[in-house]
């Protein structure tokens, strides 16, 4: 049978004259709730209403289901138009109708959101609407109506979401009943007596004037600082010229998290997303890409990589997840043998770390130690060769051999389980500490560094060491 999806708008009178023929024409007239203004509109006619199914339902999901499946299988059997305050295409429930039935007709009333617009006064003539029961969904906009606030509950829940696109202390209009109040975004779930027609609209200020900013609006300050009378510096800067930034903030980045320090991490993240959106920016300029290719590249790149996830792998511990990770990734790259993965390492890595690398891919070769004592043996025998250069005094020898030595110890490390360049910063670390230590206690003898022989240096370094 032929099901009729009504919208009753938000007041008395709203519905129109083409719902109204089809009310006349319809076996049974359901309506999502009696708690609204349109359903006012309705008076006259035989209506059964929803509202019990409220009451039985868990959440808004449950409800919209049980809902469409009250109308759909009244349907059956008669003729039915479903009525639903606000617009049809704001309903949940009427969207579930509409994936599952066919014979449907739309008589479609003035939205919540438009409502809400119009009562707000926004000067932004495209705002994204949503329900409150789908705001996790908003993303930064210039605006934004908000419908659906039928509870403190989801009051506080548009709240969180607000706030962290324009900021708790940006104004908006918190309208009730057709009727706007001024109020800030903290506010609103501070307010008395909410129902179906609370809703919420709020727009952006200027660019200077916002409380919050998005990545958006990093590529534009940074255009805007590129532009014909903007910032010198930043005017004729280049990937070359900026490269070694990124670097230097990375290292700050992971200063600021060895340190235990969130606040420094909340600000080194920023200058490393500064990066790599000043980057982004000046290859738009050169028409090879924008950012949203950059970060829409990335998240395919993760859904792939993540097949046991997003595919048919499967993955039951951490070990058969980088796995899977590490088997997509050289599918990603079209590293067809060993040697394509080994040649894939950046070049620029610091030393220990490009050596670390190099080792754990060739290591899936099968070109291995069989143990962290074996490449410990090989060392030794390394050792041996450097000392035989420098007692051959032969420069170009020693250098060979040192790296020899240098590399053999990455192995030995890694094999160990022990990461290299941890491992090498903690080392010298402990080294500064026990350098500092043992000056004090030189000092504190009325003696300088510089005055001792190396078996004196090596006695306070000794003291240093056990203190």
């Amino acid at each position: 049978m032929k099901i009729t999806l009504i919208g009753l708008g938000n007041a008395e009178g709203d519905i129109t004259l083409r719902a109204e023929k089809a009310l006349g024409g319809a076996d049974k007239i359901i309506a999502r709730t009696a708690e609204c203004e349109g359903f006012k509109s309705l008076a006259g006619y035989t209506v059964i209403t929803l509202d019990e199914i409220y009451k039985s339902s868990r959440n808004f999901d449950t409800l919209n289901k049980k809902l469409a499946a009250a109308v759909i299988n009244a349907a059956k059997t008669e003729n039915v138009a479903y009525c639903v305050d606000g617009s049809v295409s704001e309903d949940e429930s009427c969207k579930i109708i509409l994936s599952k039935h066919r014979d449907i007709e739309i008589c479609d009333g003035v939205s919540k959101a438009a409502g809400a617009y119009s009562a707000a006064k926004l000067k932004c003539g495209q705002p994204v609407c949503l329900s409150a029961y789908t705001v996790d969904e908003l993303k930064s906009c210039r605006a934004a109506v908000i419908y659906d606030i039928d509870c403190e509950y989801m009051a506080g829940v548009v709240k969180e979401r607000l706030s962290d696109i324009f900021g708790e202390e940006e104004e908006c209009a918190f309208i009730r009943g057709g009727k706007a109040e001024r109020i800030k975004i903290y506010e609103l779930d501070r307010r008395k007596n909410y129902d179906g027609t609370c809703a919420v609209a709020v727009e952006e200020r200027e660019f200077l004037k916002k409380d919050r900013f998005d990545y958006a609006d990093l590529e534009q300050i940074i255009k805007t600082l590129r532009a014909p009378g903007g910032c010198p510096w930043d005017r004729v800067q280049t990937p070359e010229s900026i490269k070694g930034n990124m670097i230097e903030e990375a290292y700050e980045l992971v200063d600021a998290i060895e340190r235990g320090d969130t606040d420094g991490i909340e600000e080194e993240t920023g200058d490393v997303l500064l990066q790599a959106a000043f980057h982004s920016v000046l290859q738009e300029a050169r028409g090879e890409f924008k950012g949203s290719d950059a970060i829409t590249r990335v998240v395919k790149k993760l859904i792939f990589r993540h097949s046991h996830i997003f595919g048919a792998d499967r993955a039951g511990d951490e070990g058969e997840a980088l796995g899977v990770w590490e088997k997509n990734k050289v599918k990603e790259k079209g590293q067809d043998t060993f040697s394509d993965s080994v040649l894939a390492v950046p070049n620029n890595f610091p030393a220990c770390l490009f050596a670390q690398k190099v080792q754990k891919r060739a290591a899936k070769s099968g070109m291995d130690f069989s143990s962290s004592v074996s490449a410990a043996e090989r060392l030794a025998e390394e050792v041996t060769e450097l000392l035989n250069a420098l007692v051959a005094e032969d420069k170009n020898a020693v250098a060979d051999e040192a790296g020899d030595v240098l590399f053999s110890a990455v192995n030995v490390c890694r094999l160990a389980g022990a990461d290299c360049e941890e491992a090498l910063r903690a080392a010298a670390k402990k080294f500064i500490s026990r350098f500092v230590k043992c000056e004090q206690l030189i000092l504190a003898d009325g003696k300088q560094m510089t005055e001792l022989d190396e078996l004196e240096l090596d006695g306070y370094w000794k003291k240093a060491k056990q203190q």
